[in-house]
């Protein structure tokens, strides 16, 4: 069986509250990524910042701001005002099917994996991607699609 420490991503990049939202939006953009756990100065974690969050909290385009003046924005609003702090987390050694059942019940693109209160990785939609494409090529699965695009 296998359990969430298999497959999450442990390789993390991560914010302080204190952190802007030009930082965040920086980040997200340069690493590709769509979640930011945020951690406290002891580094304990406190919340999560995810790319709608981030949206939500952005100066629509429609508004009558040009690109400088939003950055100089965002560069005065920190990670915590936008930031979910209740978020739901998982530990390590949850079962994988358990944990991808909670994410599509609760419509949630991460989960952030916890132990101890520590950050120790977090569960994406790309790692059940990931872990989905391992199990077609051992099945043969990949190859026959390979072929079937030739």
């Amino acid at each position: 069986m296998l359990r969430v420490a298999d497959v999450m991503t442990t390789k993390l990049t991560t914010l302080h509250p204190a952190d802007s939202l030009k930082t965040a939006r920086e980040i997200m953009y340069k690493a590709r990524i769509r979640h930011l756990p945020v951690l406290s100065s002891g580094g304990g974690f406190v919340g999560l910042l995810t790319q709608r969050d981030l949206l939500r909290s952005t100066i629509s385009h429609f508004a009558d701001v040009g690109p400088e003046e939003r950055e100089h924005i965002e560069a005065g609003i920190p990670v915590s005002e936008a930031m979910a702090s209740e978020v739901l987390t998982i530990p390590p050694d949850m079962l994988l099917a358990d944990a991808g059942e909670l994410m599509l019940a609760h419509k949630f693109g991460c989960l952030p994996v916890l132990e101890h209160g520590q950050l120790r990785g977090i569960l994406t939609e790309s790692d059940f991607v990931k872990i989905c494409l391992v199990f077609m090529a051992q099945s043969g699965q990949k190859q026959d699609s390979e072929a079937a695009q030739q």
